[in-house]
């Protein structure tokens, strides 16, 4: 008979056991490692302000109960450092203080368990603002090893500068290791919150009010884009998820809703992954009736700037090696005027999208001859213009073939009036003069179509229910669309989109 080899056990696995004896040894002490609730009365951030000119070796009689993880262990747990959501905190226990039965209790804390602690306030001679425990708690048991804190400050800079696949992995799929261990990234999902907070503040002190529409829809539209395909049961139809609010947003202005609307929606589109973009994301799109894409520019140049401001102290920002000023007003620049300045090529002279293919060719930018003017010198602008567009401003004046919703522009009928803005050389933020021509809007669904069945799966298709919400008449409207994630980069100074999503879409994990 062959006798069986038995596989190491890991080192974590190991760590597992001894907490599982732990486990148990708490419950034999009549211990719940699991309870209900705490009561706690201060956060570890409030105590280090309120106490903060109290002398080294002091104490105060003041009593307080705190809880938080244990993130390190010194002395046999005579010194914890506690971390709360406000931040760290010693604890100062010893057997003086504490009862032997708590004492005991205390001998089966580990790093990671979270705990709850009451007791006074006191300095160390050393310096150390710290509570002297009088009793403990245990909340919740950690059956599993904290990574070193050390070595993951490492891999996140690792990860910004190199982006190493084994760094990556831990990151993004163990999210919750790494708000554990990494303040900075505790920081910038904070700030997301704020940033978002501070959007909804500064339209609603504009007069505008928040709606919501369908994340599920009969067809894709309200942008160029690959959607995602779901079926529905019960009405056995197929859905494609929201890849924009937009044909939706623009029906309740035709109702008459209110003038000005904004939606903050989560959207789905079926597209690469890169640093830059996720298949699931945030962005605020929102309509003002009786304005143009110019009250849209300075709507979006100050709503920027405001949110700067309220949440860093200044609209003055560091993006990696780049300062970049937000204050208002921002540059303006046609599209075609700055593939012009850029390269002293002026695709305007082009009237044919035979001309234009054959120049971007001698320009060596990539593109088919089965392209139209518009989608050449978008390609020509991508290239050779987006990247040094680091300071902000807009790009206004887009070609009426790629700006199907867009109004075309009043003093050349073949652009639109339309705007992109670009920081750091990304796309924050897309806007128009609404085109609200129901006969103009069908001529335009006819255009996508055609594409769409020659073979561009981007290619919108015609939308007869918001063509006949047209037809009951929209007013002159302002649209604007912007990007919620990369706004959170900018202001985090953040190299990547899955560092301000919580949870970015990830490849499958094999088993």
């Amino acid at each position: 008979m062959t006798e069986q080899v038995k596989e190491p056990v890991s080192a974590k696995e190991t760590i597992r056991q001894t907490r599982m004896q732990k486990l148990a040894e708490l419950a034999d002490k009549g211990v719940n490692p699991y309870p209900y609730v705490f009561d706690t009365d201060a956060k570890a951030a409030d105590l280090q302000e309120k106490y903060k000119d109290l002398p080294a070796g002091e104490e105060t009689q003041d009593f307080y109960s705190v809880a938080g993880r244990v993130m390190a262990i010194r002395n046999s747990g005579m010194f914890i450092d506690l971390m709360d959501t406000s931040g760290k905190i010693q604890i100062f226990s010893h057997k003086d203080n504490i009862s032997s039965e708590q004492m005991q209790i205390l001998k089966l804390v580990d790093i990671g368990d979270i705990v709850g602690f009451h007791g006074s306030i006191r300095r160390t001679p050393r310096g150390e603002l710290s509570i002297k425990a009088k009793d403990l708690k245990m909340l919740s048991k950690s059956l599993l090893p904290l990574p070193n804190k050390q070595i993951s400050e490492e891999k996140l800079e690792q990860i910004k500068s190199h982006h190493t696949m084994s760094d990556t992995e831990t990151k993004y799929r163990q999210r919750y290791l790494d708000l554990i261990v990494n303040e900075s990234t505790r920081d910038t999902l904070r700030k997301r919150s704020l940033i978002i907070q501070k959007v909804r503040e500064y339209l609603f002190k504009q007069g505008f009010i928040e709606v919501e529409t369908p994340m599920l829809h009969t067809q894709a539209s309200g942008a160029n884009a690959r959607p995602f395909i779901t079926h529905h049961n019960a009405l056995d139809m197929d859905l494609t998820l929201r890849i924009a609010p937009e044909l939706h947003l623009k029906r309740l202005m035709v109702g008459g809703l209110n003038d000005k609307i904004f939606e903050l929606s989560r959207c789905f589109r079926n597209e690469g992954i890169d640093t830059r973009h996720n298949p699931e994301f945030t962005m605020i799109e929102l309509y003002q009736s009786f304005v143009d894409y110019n009250e849209m520019m300075a709507l979006t140049e100050n709503l920027v700037a405001y949110v700067a401001q309220e949440v860093l102290g200044t609209t003055k920002i560091q993006y990696g090696d780049n300062e970049i000023d937000l204050t208002p007003p921002w540059d303006r620049k046609t599209m075609i005027g700055a593939i012009k300045e850029a390269t002293g090529v002026d695709f305007g002279e082009f009237f044919t999208s035979e001309e234009a293919y054959e120049k971007a060719r001698e320009m060596h930018v990539e593109v088919d001859e089965a392209m139209n003017w518009g989608q050449i010198i978008d390609a020509v602008f991508e290239e050779k213009v987006e990247p040094t567009l680091i300071q902000p401003v807009h790009i206004i004046d887009y070609p009426r073939e790629i700006s199907p919703l867009a109004k075309v522009h009043r003093d050349n009928e073949r652009l639109t009036e339309r705007f992109e803005t670009r920081v750091n050389g990304w796309e924050i933020a897309n806007a128009f003069s609404e085109l609200t021509d129901p006969i103009d809007q069908r001529h335009r669904f006819e255009a996508q179509a055609l594409a769409k069945a020659n073979g561009d799966e981007e290619a919108m298709e015609i939308d007869e229910d918001y063509i006949t919400a047209l037809e009951y008449g929209l007013a002159p409207t302002g649209g604007m669309g912007m990007g919620i994630d990369r706004l959170v980069m900018l202001l985090t100074n953040s190299p990547t989109i899955r560092d301000v999503i919580a949870f970015p879409t990830l490849k499958k994990q094999e088993s």
